[in-house]
């Protein structure tokens, strides 16, 4: 007769004894050192000289922001103490106050001192000063378009009598386009530039925009009015508002007041 066969089980995995597991876990640690010790001998060099380069940069760039904001500070103190003595009427010494910052200011300030001084230059009478500081302030790459602008529009105020009216356009035409910042006076200054080359058309249309822009002051809307009307060309969009603003009265509105009245 002939005998089932057995299976004999499999042993149970030996579990380590705590003495293996400490020695497993030294060597373990031994390795990770070694392996430290290679990574850091051969490129230990290396991580110092961009860890020390990394403190030193972070270290310069603090002491470069704290140093910059203390001279933004000093500039725009100096700024509005020049302002001051200005207000006063006493340019002199306000153009005297902003004269360090002509060389050591910001883009900014550096425009800023020039108006100061050119307007200080302007009261004195001495236009020629004044015209070579807005030049000046024009020419420098670094200043913000905004006051390159501006100090063109004022170059050529000053200036608009002994200029050529095809310089006048020259120099101020993208300026005087509706949107431009600089769009009232600019356009003002062209306009004239073109009545006195004789093109009244020409004159007359930039009257008219600058008319209509309800962004302009309304003492030069009222003056471009003026001077649109006498080329001949309409600048008025609301007439009803125009006659209200102006304290005309319409006959429908006597005859509104009159029947209120009754």
């Amino acid at each position: 007769m002939a005998r089932t066969p057995t299976t004999t089980p499999a042993p149970a995995p030996a579990t380590p004894s705590h003495e293996d597991e400490v020695l497993i876990r030294e060597i373990d640690e031994a390795v990770r050192e070694d392996a430290l010790y290679t990574f850091m001998r051969d490129h230990g060099m290396k991580v110092l000289g961009v860890i020390t380069l990394g403190v030193a940069a972070l270290g310069g760039y603090l002491v470069w922001d704290h140093y910059a904001e203390q001279s933004l500070e000093q500039q725009s103190e100096t700024l509005i103490s020049a302002l001051d003595y200005a207000d006063q009427r006493d340019f002199k010494t306000a153009a005297e106050k902003v004269a360090p910052l002509l060389a050591d200011g910001s883009p900014g300030a550096r425009a800023a001192a020039r108006f100061i001084q050119a307007g200080a230059a302007l009261e004195e009478g001495n236009l020629d000063k004044a015209t070579g500081l807005y030049k000046e302030i024009v020419a420098d790459a670094d200043t913000p378009p905004a006051l390159r602008d501006l100090a063109r529009v004022r170059e050529v105020s000053i200036n608009f009598d002994r200029m050529q009216p095809a310089d006048v356009i020259a120099q101020l035409g993208p300026l005087a386009k509706p949107g431009s910042a600089y769009f009232g006076s600019a356009g003002e200054l062209v306009a004239m530039a073109h009545l006195e080359k004789g093109d009244r058309m020409a004159a007359g249309k930039l009257f008219a925009e600058i008319a209509k822009d309800e962004d302009q002051p309304e003492g030069l809307r009222s003056r471009a009015r003026q001077m649109a009307g006498l080329m001949g060309v309409d600048a008025v969009i609301d007439v009803e508002k125009l006659m209200k603003d102006e304290g005309v009265t319409t006959a429908e509105g006597e005859a509104g007041s009159t029947a209120a009245a009754e």
